[in-house]
């Protein structure tokens, strides 16, 4: 098991930034791929980044050249900057780490932005 916490969650307007960031347990140098999710009022549950241990990242469309992950090995967070926030960013951000098929989540930290 792997606790996973997440921080940086706000209030902010359009066109802000914010950078949220997942705290682990353990080291996260064996986990396959750690990412981002996001849930807004009356959605379903959604992919927003990924990265794997080799750094290879996936986005979805809505937040590519927008967004960024990172994972900081030594420091055992992995990270997302959001840049040019949009309200329909607005959303519970859930961080996940995949090891073998196995998810571990957070109890996610709300985003949200105003216009």
């Amino acid at each position: 098991q792997v606790q996973l916490v997440e921080s940086g969650g706000g209030l902010v307007q359009a066109g802000e930034s914010l950078r949220l960031s997942c705290a682990a347990s353990r080291s996260i140098f064996s986990i396959n791929t750690m990412g981002w999710y996001r849930q807004a009022p009356g959605k379903q549950r959604d992919m927003v980044a990924t990265i794997t241990m080799s750094g290879s990242t996936n986005y979805a469309d809505s937040v590519k050249g927008r967004f960024t992950i990172s994972r900081d090995n030594a420091k055992n967070t992995v990270y997302l900057q959001m840049n040019s926030l949009k309200p329909e960013d607005t959303a519970v951000y859930y961080c996940n780490a995949r090891v073998y098929g196995i998810n571990s989540w957070g109890d996610g930290t709300l985003v949200t932005v105003s216009s």
